[in-house]
């Protein structure tokens, strides 16, 4: 009992050093994002413009160096669930992304590059839910 207690806190250690990790990258994402919008847009083309542009990215490897980092953190079913979940939400992108650009090719709009995340994202939500689903 003693030793199911302590991997118990060990989870929820590591779950709040993720939460808040993760959450601290997405705050400065969002401040990023909002001062390049704000300032990036009415910028002249150059240097200094794709650079306030690209500045919400900082944010983003913020939120990448969380997710790694949780990864390190979690044991080693945890860590072969999620990454089998990744590696699934990743092949199911990359057939919806790949069937999207053929269908491009037949004059469906384009997409932004955007829409690929939300896709991804989608995915990871996708196959996490079938996967935690009861009597699996």
């Amino acid at each position: 009992m003693e030793q199911r207690g302590r991997h118990g806190q060990h989870e929820r250690r590591v779950g709040k050093a993720y939460t808040v990790e993760l959450w601290t990258a997405l705050a400065v994402y969002a401040v990023l994002l909002a001062a390049s919008i704000r300032f990036g847009r009415p910028l002249e083309d150059g240097w200094l413009r794709t650079a306030v542009l690209l500045a919400p990215m900082l944010g983003f490897a913020l939120m990448i160096r969380a997710v790694a980092r949780h990864v390190a953190r979690i044991d080693e079913y945890q860590r072969r669930r999620l990454l089998e979940s990744i590696g699934l939400a990743f092949a199911i992108s990359a057939a919806l992304t790949f069937s999207y650009g053929f269908l491009e090719t037949a004059g469906f709009p384009r997409l932004s590059m955007f829409t690929v995340w939300i896709v991804m994202a989608g995915s990871l939500a996708l196959v996490t839910l079938l996967r935690c689903r009861p009597g699996r």
